[in-house]
């Protein structure tokens, strides 16, 4: 083995820019290309907007325009503009900002000077212009190099900061932004912010009563056991109710900041819930009785709040309340006191809530039969030999990283799973095979999921049993043919997700594997491709009379090419519930029984393809 040198010459220190174009990940987590919602290009839009949102809560400004028009974004706030003298700083040297002093930003989101310097990094154009008492100071950039540094000028415009960016294709490839995502982000931002005014390419995101409009739109108020509990303090707000789904399903927020992996307060919101109702009602019920099929919003303002990442998804900090006291002990006392109080003043209200933990408990005792079998079965069967081929990482990293780095593929029938198996990366990747058809679970109750052996290893595999919290995997992947029968093991797959476990989706952890329809070969190259547009761009690429393959099932393609379509270039799309989405709406007309409305849909679809024929 050759000798590895090791001396000065190696040693290299990176500048700001350098470093967050070599290491990206530790700043804004994962890259992708935009088809998921916590990829890259959606956090470097966070990092700005969240400046923005800084000065809202500060008292200075109460609107925000944002454009994204072909890639490009444009965000202008109207707070109190960056001091022009600090323009070029506070967007181009590391750990520079006004967060650092409380006095001017007592509970932001962002407290490490990193934000937009991120931005202006991994942008291939950036653009700052801080306007402030009719005079305007512009800079731009080019990959954190600056380009053009303009001198301070007049100008007859309202106080605030605009920036532009283009994200770099070279590090987001084949990058696009998708609205929904977006979307999803700006309403976040309007409910935890009432009476701020957002605005995405012209359509307006606005809320009046915050977290309770939150829980009414994302939910189906239709679905709600009883009237949304809204209850609000200086630094504090929640709101509350029970519905008609399965799982839990929170909303939690810090500092404005959507944590989507909860944390120490969310952890907090669901114990004080517990031990305020027992207290209530004076019964000591079982806990997941009580939060069966809970709603729940939660959005506190702490200062220097500590995430567990970059991104924070997931806030760390214990011991940073408001009133000095630890999270646990702020957000129990505030439930304790203001639930409390509530239910006792509104005593229909506490009926309906009583009734929905009781009917709970019933659910939970008439199904612990069938589940002791189920899992006495699923136990005999071995699941991790006989259905699961694991991944290894589940051996030998932590929790964390396990969670983090890995992916299930859902596959059915021998050579498809076959295929997948022998290409994955034995490291990060798992194959489930499911053998036959799923069942359709619509309108069933979760009984279906203990008595059916499929469902039941699947949920075994999975660890979700008790809910997500234990989620082996953080992609969950459907890999079925491109076929109708592919089609459909798809659709009963998702019907079932949707059905017993929907926080699997609204966490984004549910996708669907993309393969390619067609093979475009000739002797020197080869096009894989994904749709009868690349089909024919391909064709035209290599010219003459390619071979051409039509790829009908997954057993078809071979692992050698199998492993670059599962590799570094993996095409998923993200499962996204839209804001408006109302899951048994959805099932009922996709998956229920032939409903007049889906009749009239195929009628008038077959007849637009006869006309196109």
């Amino acid at each position: 083995m050759a000798e590895v040198t090791y001396n000065e010459d190696n040693i290299r220190s990176l500048d700001w820019k350098e470093h967050i174009r070599i290491r990206p990940g530790m700043y804004i987590g994962k890259l992708g290309d935009g088809s998921t919602q916590d990829d890259g290009i959606y956090i470097l839009l966070k990092e700005v907007v969240d400046n923005c949102i800084d000065e809202h809560v500060m008292g200075h400004g109460k609107e925000i325009i944002i454009q994204v028009v072909e890639g490009e974004v444009t965000i202008r706030d109207y707070g109190r503009g960056i001091p022009l003298g600090k323009v070029v700083d506070c967007v181009s040297k590391i750990n520079t900002g006004g967060k650092y002093d409380s006095k001017a930003f007592k509970k932001a989101v962002g407290l490490n000077g990193v934000g937009t310097k991120a931005v202006n990094a991994l942008s291939n154009y950036f653009k700052v212009q801080a306007i402030r008492e009719g005079r305007s100071k512009v800079a731009e950039f080019s990959k954190g190099e600056i380009v053009h540094d303009h001198e301070i000028t007049s100008i007859e415009a309202e106080n605030g900061t605009l920036i532009s960016f283009r994200p770099d294709e070279s590090i987001f490839k084949n990058y696009r932004y998708r609205m929904e995502f977006m979307e999803n982000q700006l309403w976040n931002y309007a409910y935890l912010n009432a009476g701020l005014k957002l605005r995405l390419n012209d359509k307006l995101f606005y809320s009046r009563k915050g977290l309770l409009d939150l829980v009414n739109r994302k939910t189906n108020p239709d679905n709600h056991r009883y009237p949304v509990i809204h209850l609000k303090d200086e630094d504090i707000e929640l709101a509350l109710t029970h519905g008609t789904q399965y799982g839990e399903q929170y909303y939690t927020f810090v500092n404005g900041q959507h944590t989507t992996q909860g944390g120490t307060h969310q952890n907090a919101f669901r114990e004080s819930i517990v031990n305020t109702l027992r207290d209530f009602y004076n019964k000591k019920f079982e806990s997941q009785d009580i939060r069966a099929s809970i709603i729940g919003a939660l959005s506190i303002r702490v200062q220097e709040p500590v995430f567990e990442s970059q991104t924070k998804t997931r806030l760390g900090s214990t011991h940073i309340a408001p009133n000095g006291a630890t999270i646990r002990t702020f957000i129990n006392d505030f439930i304790k006191k203001h639930l409390d109080d509530f239910l006792r003043k509104n005593p229909t209200i506490a009926q309906a809530l009583l009734k929905r933990i009781l009917q709970s408990e019933r659910e939970r005792k008439e199904i612990a039969g069938i589940k002791k079998l189920a899992n006495q079965r699923a136990k005999k069967a071995n699941v991790h030999n006989k259905k699961l081929r694991d991944c290894r990482i589940h051996f030998t990293k932590t929790k964390d990283e396990r969670h983090k780095n890995t992916t299930i593929f859902i596959t059915e029938g021998d050579s498809a799973s076959g295929s997948i198996t022998k290409a994955r990366d034995v490291q990060t990747q798992a194959v489930f095979s499911l053998r036959g058809k799923p069942k359709n679970t619509y309108a069933l109750t979760k009984k279906v999921v203990y008595e059916n052996e499929e469902f039941n290893l699947l949920q075994h595999a999975l660890n979700i049993e008790d809910g997500i919290d234990e989620l082996r995997y953080n992609r969950v992947v459907i890999a079925t043919d491109a076929d109708v029968d592919g089609m459909h093991i798809r659709l009963l797959l998702l019907t079932f997700f949707l059905q017993f476990f929907p926080d699997l989706v609204r966490q984004g952890h549910l996708y669907i594997l993309e393969t390619p329809l067609f093979r475009v070969r000739n002797k020197k190259k080869t096009y894989y491709c994904y749709s009868e547009d690349e089909k024919q761009k391909a064709i035209k690429k290599l010219r003459g009379n390619p071979e051409i393959t039509r790829f009908k099932g997954l057993g078809e393609i071979s692992p050698d090419e199998f492993g670059d379509f599962i590799g570094k270039d993996i095409r998923l799309e993200s499962v996204v519930l839209q804001e408006e989405t109302e899951i048994d709406k959805v099932l009922s007309y996709y998956m229920g029984k032939n409903t007049p409305a889906r009749q009239k849909f195929i009628i008038q679809n077959l007849k637009v393809e006869k006309e196109a024929a």
